[in-house]
């Protein structure tokens, strides 16, 4: 495809992203999407600050393209965190979880491209405000944590165009060539998938939860625990456990009690998949295999150019 302003923002071949996952984007899965074309991130919210100066040397080592590093801004460690990242030379920062203006302007000074990711028009505006390069807007379909409004994607996009003058990528719901298209026909200038990428042969995720997201089918995910933050789960023991406790008017430091620590890590990246949090969009739905990343790239553009074609 011709080049576009997300494209050349960050210097890719292709207006494709991954999300940068907890517990499923290391630097494998980064350098993989690099390496086809797309932008990786590695997904620092799941790692201590020695564990990402290690995934970004050897990101580094394994593709010669840019690659990026997708922070929450919730984490305990976050100022070893950038301090991590301007020092290894990172180029791309994606930011996500909370106020754009905290970090924005010193990654800016350092010559960092940065994005955040938003789930509202407000959130939007005060991104562009910031002074951030670019946002990621995530529609309510998405896995993992996600916007309280429950606003979709298709809703989502548009009106965040007619907003604001900066890049936008489209993010919930988006594992095809035709969705892809379809977020572009709505004002998207690339997309950011996250659920198909982790349901690959390079994601860090347990083969357990690899095999789940192939064997989800619509319905058997839910946006939940909206007191803490919004997380989209499959329906699992533990998923069970948080409705059962719903039902007696927990109070905040019951369900914090219940989620206890670690239990992403425990589903996602252990393979526990009774106790553990799985967190996966709704896309799951279209999942049927485990492919390599170049693969899912590769036939994204090929479906893309072709229904694009057609209209």
């Amino acid at each position: 495809m011709d080049t576009n302003n997300i494209t050349q923002l960050f210097n890719i071949q292709y207006p494709i992203i991954q999300g940068g996952m907890i517990w499923v984007s290391g630097y494998k899965l980064a350098s993989a999407v690099s390496n086809a074309g797309g932008l990786g991130l590695i997904g620092a919210g799941s790692m201590y600050p020695e564990v990402l100066r290690e995934h970004i040397q050897k990101c580094k080592k394994a593709t010669d393209k840019p690659f990026g590093v997708n922070v929450p801004m919730l984490y305990p460690d976050i100022e070893k965190i950038m301090n991590i990242i301007v020092d290894e030379g990172v180029k791309i920062v994606f930011t996500s979880a909370g106020n754009p203006k905290t970090w924005t302007t010193f990654l800016k000074e350092k010559g960092i491209t940065v994005v955040h990711v938003v789930s509202s028009v407000k959130f939007a505006l005060k991104a562009e405000a910031a002074g951030v390069d670019a946002v990621v807007c995530e529609g309510f379909e998405a896995g993992g944590h996600n916007g309280r409004e429950e606003t979709t994607t298709f809703t989502l996009i548009p009106m965040v165009k007619e907003q604001v003058q900066i890049p936008v990528i489209a993010a919930g719901g988006i594992g095809s060539g035709r969705a892809m298209l379809a977020a572009m026909a709505l004002g998207a200038d690339g997309v950011q998938v996250g659920s198909r990428f982790a349901a690959t042969k390079e994601s860090s995720a347990h083969e357990n939860f690899k095999q789940t997201i192939v064997n989800v089918k619509d319905g058997d995910t839910e946006l939940t625990l909206k007191e803490l933050a919004p997380v989209r789960l499959v329906k699992n023991k533990f998923y069970e456990q948080i409705q059962e406790l719903y039902k007696q008017n927990p109070t905040i430091g019951e369900i914090k009690e219940l989620l206890g620590r670690a239990r992403a890590k425990k589903g996602m990246f252990e393979g526990d998949l009774e106790n553990g949090e799985l967190e996966i969009g709704q896309v799951a739905g279209m999942i049927h295999d485990i492919k390599t990343a170049k693969e899912v790239i590769d036939e994204m553009m090929t479906e893309f150019n072709l229904v694009k074609k057609q209209f």
